[in-house]
């Protein structure tokens, strides 16, 4: 039984709970060290967030429009570039 829950964690985290423990505290090490070396805090990340969806919600989604703008003209042309590449490989 106690396999079965052990492999089930390992393979739920990716690898055994040792290493991704010590993987976890390295790069919690690393992370607050550079944000230390910048004068970051952890609350000033999250204030960086919030504006930031903040100004897209004040921008009346200009961004988001834009994004969907430069999808659909990128779609003219891959798309059909696309069906014409798929139809040649299909008549092989």
């Amino acid at each position: 039984m106690s396999l079965t829950v052990s492999g089930s964690v390992s393979r739920f985290l990716g690898d055994s709970p040792l290493r991704v423990l010590v993987k976890l505290v390295v790069l919690s090490f690393l992370v607050g060290f550079a944000m230390h070396a910048f004068g970051w805090m952890p609350q000033d990340v999250w204030y960086a967030l919030r504006n930031a969806v903040l100004d897209v919600w004040r921008m009346g989604f200009d961004a988001i429009e834009r994004f969907f703008g430069y999808f659909i003209i990128g779609a003219m042309i891959v798309v059909p570039i696309f069906i014409i590449m798929r139809l040649f490989s299909f008549r092989r």
